[in-house]
């Protein structure tokens, strides 16, 4: 894997990184993209970016309670996951999410630590830390 390092000050600057993040993905060939940070890092805030620049109308937000979000996308299906509440491995294959990972859509994932013998190999990871209020800390490996 490859690794970059962004910083970003607001969300037009994660409109830049995230077009940069898509296209070094798109050359390894995966849709599949796992946030990792502390509870109000921006993991939430970066995936309403790569939405808005994969064409979703729909207001993006967290999907803490429900798992999944599912938006509609200019040419994929786009989904959100948030397994911070999740307590076992074993509510992820509940859910399917197999069906989720293996479709050929968009990804986003948070908290994917919470499942880690079920994630794809060939997942984008990226670590996301703020550095001050304004600032974040964006390293990817794809």
């Amino acid at each position: 894997m490859e690794k970059y390092l962004f910083h970003s000050h607001s969300e037009k600057d994660n409109l830049g990184i995230v077009t940069e993040i898509l296209r070094l993905a798109a050359a390894k060939n995966t849709r599949i993209f796992l946030l990792f940070g502390d509870l109000g890092a921006g993991k939430t805030t970066l995936t309403k970016s790569f939405c808005q620049l994969l064409g979703v109308k729909k207001n993006v937000t967290s999907p803490t309670f429900a798992l999944v979000n599912e938006y509609e996308g200019t040419e994929k299906i786009i989904y959100h996951f948030d397994f911070y509440r999740i307590k076992s491995e074993e509510e992820a294959y509940d859910m399917g999410y197999e069906e989720y990972f293996y479709a050929d859509n968009y990804c986003f994932i948070e908290w994917g630590e919470k499942i880690p013998n079920l994630l794809p190999e060939n997942a984008a990871r990226i670590f996301i830390e703020a550095v001050s209020e304004a600032e974040r800390e964006i390293r990817v490996e794809v």
